[in-house]
């Protein structure tokens, strides 16, 4: 399947996935309008019913009719509180594919401003494609920290291409850059993005991992939020007892998102509190448990140290665990996450990357320099600062990003 063809159908997304969301809507809101023809109707007996008994007692039938009075006002508002209820539940729609897109194209504006508007510039000033424009091409994907490594596979997909389909102008020239770094990204391998979810009834453990000041408790109160609006009950571990107010920023994050935190106090040993975790959060029936932990790294012997025996404690009380190891990363640091993600590969064993602040950075080409160098994939991405802009991440999508106008230019060009 082409990269156009891919491109629309994820934009499009599926609509008959929308209809059968508006017809529940129509069927959800007849149902209501039956219940509110119906609650006049106890009404109008209720008082036939107070009537006669007003006729056949005094004061203490009076007392009797305030307090059914009170019960059907009580019945009323019960009524409306719930088609509130239900309305807002119809009115909450999945995002769509498109909207999904938009956020990929959003997100990775700053990288797009200052890396595609140079990609545009060097095509319109050379007509044809020759060495010198690959020079310059390859330039440009270095300054948006792509990786060295990438960048010179890139060009040899590109100029055997280009060899291939005899290719002479640079017109669509876009669309092939685009189609090669996704399959760079991809190499052949699928459902990169998916956790490692155990069965029902299974307790799923996540392990986080990352240096201080990535945005590694955020992105787990915005994972823990994702799945809780996927129908899970999600426990979160305060393993992070080394620095000040870690604790209380998970608990934060904790309450904001309907999430229960097993902690300790501030210096306790990171493996009792994960063994806390783990029997409270079976316990409880939890489906999944979100364990924080310490990102210093000033002494790679104590993080490693450190991370061995929580580590070894989780997989003492559930074999096969950690179930996922997450890596959280800073897209604006650029080559120095290249740096981290090298280093913690060392000490544990990632199994894939989150990488935060994505739409505030101008080198997004880092996502493609881990994933190639380290063969670590990049399972979510922070496009924002609002509580679903935390997305799987999708190569199609993130490349779209990366050369919005120009491929939306090229798709209209494709289909007149």
């Amino acid at each position: 399947m082409s990269f156009f063809k891919r491109l629309k159908d994820k934009l499009v997304g599926n609509p008959t996935e929308e209809e059968k969301v508006e017809l529940i809507g129509e069927e959800q809101s007849t149902d209501l309008q039956h219940e509110d023809t119906a609650e006049p109707a106890l009404l109008e007996t209720s008082n036939v019913e107070v009537e006669e008994k007003q006729e056949q007692s005094t004061n203490e039938d009076m007392a009797v009719v305030e307090a059914s009075n009170v019960v059907e006002e009580e019945k009323v508002e019960e009524v409306q509180e719930i088609a509130v209820v239900e309305e807002e539940a119809v009115s909450e729609k999945k995002p769509s594919a498109w909207s999904i897109t938009q956020k990929f194209k959003a997100g990775l504006e700053k990288t797009r401003n200052s890396f595609t508007s140079k990609v545009n510039d060097l095509v319109a000033r050379y007509r044809k494609v020759d060495e010198d424009f690959f020079e310059e091409l390859e330039d440009l994907l270095l300054q948006a920290d792509v990786g060295f490594e990438t960048v010179m596979e890139l060009m040899d997909k590109l100029r055997f291409e280009v060899q291939r389909k005899n290719i002479k102008d640079t017109n669509g020239i876009q669309t092939i850059i685009s189609e090669k770094l996704v399959e760079i990204y991809e190499q052949g391998e699928e459902d990169l993005i998916e956790l490692n979810m155990q069965p029902n009834g299974e307790l799923t453990v996540i392990l986080f991992v990352g240096v201080n000041g990535v945005g590694k408790t955020t992105t787990i109160g915005k994972l823990a939020r994702r799945l809780k609006s996927e129908g899970k009950t999600v426990v979160l571990a305060a393993g992070d007892t080394f620095r000040a107010g870690a604790i209380d920023q998970l608990q934060v994050w904790g309450d904001r998102v309907g999430c229960e935190v097993i902690k300790q106090s501030e210096g306790s040993d990171p493996a009792a509190v994960m063994y806390d975790a783990i029997r409270a959060a079976k316990n409880r029936k939890a489906d999944v448990l979100i364990c924080d932990t310490a990102g210093r790294l000033q002494n790679k012997v104590n993080l490693m140290n450190e991370l061995e025996k929580v580590h070894r404690v989780i997989s003492r009380e559930i074999p096969d665990a950690p179930h996922e190891v997450l890596l959280a990363l800073d897209a604006t640091t650029g080559q120095n996450a290249l740096v981290q993600a090298q280093t913690f590969k060392e000490v544990t064993n990632v199994t894939g990357i989150v990488l935060t602040k994505l739409d505030g950075t101008a080198k997004g080409g880092i996502v493609l320099a881990i994933r190639n160098k380290l063969h670590i994939p990049v399972k979510f991405v922070g496009l924002g600062e609002k509580m679903d802009d935390l997305q799987p991440f999708d190569a199609e999508r993130y490349v779209y990003g990366l050369f919005a106008e120009g491929l939306d230019k090229e798709l209209e060009n494709s289909e007149e």
